[in-house]
C-alpha cells in the first residue's frame, strides 16, 4: 500500500507459526504458480505479530528463499492485528488529490493512535453505502503503526530482499476472492482467515469491502489447551489438532478441547457478524470461506456452519491458478490447502493497486 513496484515480486507472509513465499507468473489465461514454500517456525520467535527474535527469523527468511531458488528481490508483505487499524467512514464527496491533501486531519477523528506515528493510505469505495447519503462518500481508511511496519520491513531487508508494497491481511482476501471466485451481483460473502494467532474477517458485497475486523485468536489457543489439559508437549499437542493419532491422548478429551474451541471461534465470527449488520443496511450474509491454517482442523467447516447458519466453505487458494514451476510440489500444495490463501493474495499484487 505504500511502495510502488514495477518489477515481477513474490509473495510473502510473515505468520506466528510459518514463513509462506508464493510466486505467480502472469499468463494469457490467468496466473500460473511458479514457486511455493512454507518453514514452519518456533512459536516464540513472533508472538502476536511483534518479532521477538529478529535474528532467527531472518535466518529462516534466507533458508526458505535459498530453498525455492528465488531470484527476484522485490517482496509483497502484510500486516494485521492490534496494530493496523481499517475503518470505514463517510465523508464530504471530493477529489482524491483533495482527499489526499486532508487526510491525515480526517484520520485523526477516527484512530486511537497519535496520526503521527501511523502511516496512512485510504481508498475511495465505488457505489457504496454511505450513512448520511445525500453529497457524501465512502473511504476506507487505513492506518498502521509505523514501529510495527518498521519491524516487519526490517526483517525483509536483513535477509537481503526490498520490500515493494506493503498490504494488510483482510485485503489479501479479497484479492484472492476476486480471482478464484469473483463476485456474484450483491452477494454478501464474509472471508475468515484463522491463523495461528490472528483472525481476519473480511466482509464483502458485490466483491467491494463492506467489513473488516481482526482479532486476537486462532490455532495457538487450540494448542494451548490441548497442553494444558492433557499434559503434553507443544508438538504432541501441535499433531492431535491437526487430527493425528498422538500417544498418551485420549481422543474423547481431546474432541472436547476442540468442540469448546470451535464454539469460541464461531461465538467470535458470531459476533462480529451481528455487528457488521447492525452498522450496515444488509441483513444476510450469504456465503463464508474460511482459509488459514487453523481451517484445516478436522470439523471446523461443518460447525461453523452449523452454528452460524450459514453455508461455510473452505477457501482454495489454487483455485483458477496452473501451476507451472519445476520446484512446485504437488503434494505441499495439497498438504498447504487455506494456509496459503494470504500469500496468494500477496501474490496477485499488482503496481498501482488501491
Amino acid at each position: 500500500m505504500w511502495f510502488q513496484r514495477t518489477q515481477p515480486v513474490i509473495g510473502l507472509d510473515i505468520g506466528s507459526s510459518a514463513i509462506k513465499l508464493l510466486q505467480l507468473k502472469p499468463s494469457k489465461k490467468g496466473y500460473v504458480l511458479e514457486k511455493f514454500g512454507i518453514k514452519p517456525i518456533d512459536p516464540e520467535l513472533i508472538v502476536d505479530g511483534a518479532v521477538m527474535d529478529a535474528g532467527r527469523v531472518v535466518d529462516a527468511l534466507k533458508e526458505l528463499v535459498r530453498e525455492q531458488g528465488v531470484k527476484t528481490k522485490d517482496v509483497v508483505i502484510s500486516v494485521s492485528g492490534h496494530s493496523v487499524i481499517i475503518k470505514k467512514i463517510s465523508l464530504p464527496s471530493m477529489t482524491e488529490d483533495e482527499l489526499e491533501e486532508s487526510i491525515k486531519w480526517e484520520a485523526e477523528q477516527y484512530i486511537p493512535f497519535d496520526v503521527n506515528d501511523v502511516n496512512l493510505d485510504f481508498h475511495i469505495l465505488p457505489n457504496a453505502e454511505v450513512a448520511d447519503g445525500g453529497d457524501s462518500m465512502a473511504v476506507v481508511l487505513v492506518a498502521v503503526k509505523k514501529d510495527r511496519l518498521s519491524e516487519y520491513t526490517s526483517l525483509v531487508m536483513e535477509a537481503g530482499l526490498n520490500p515493494v508494497v506493503v498490504d494488510v491481511d483482510a485485503f489479501t482476501l479479497e484479492n484472492l476472492y476476486g480471482v478464484g471466485y469473483g463476485a456474484t451481483g450483491s452477494e454478501v460473502v464474509a472471508l475468515v482467515n484463522i491463523g495461528a494467532s490472528v483472525m481476519n474477517i473480511h466482509i464483502v458485497k458485490g466483491g467491494h469491502f463492506s467489513f473488516t475486523r481482526d482479532i486476537s485468536t486462532g490455532g495457538n489457543r487450540y494448542t494451548e489447551m490441548i497442553q494444558r489439559d492433557l499434559n503434553v508437549a507443544f508438538d504432541a499437542a501441535e499433531r492431535a489438532k491437526r487430527g493425528e493419532i498422538v500417544e498418551g491422548v485420549n481422543p474423547e478429551a481431546l474432541q472436547e478441547i476442540i468442540a469448546t474451541m470451535n464454539g469460541e471461534l464461531a461465538a467470535e465470527i458470531g459476533r462480529s457478524f451481528d455487528y457488521f449488520r447492525s452498522t450496515s443496511t444488509q441483513e444476510t450474509i450469504d456465503r463464508v470461506f474460511i482459509s488459514g491454517g487453523t481451517a484445516k482442523i478436522p470439523g471446523l467447516a461443518a460447525f461453523m456452519s452449523e452454528r452460524l447458519g450459514v453455508s461455510v466453505e473452505m477457501m482454495d487458494p489454487f483455485r483458477n491458478i496452473q501451476v507451472g514451476g519445476k520446484t512446485v510440489d504437488a503434494e505441499a500444495l495439497a498438504a498447504a490447502g487455506p494456509q496459503a490463501a494470504v500469500v496468494m493474495g500477496l501474490a496477485l499484487r499488482r503496481p498501482g493497486d488501491r
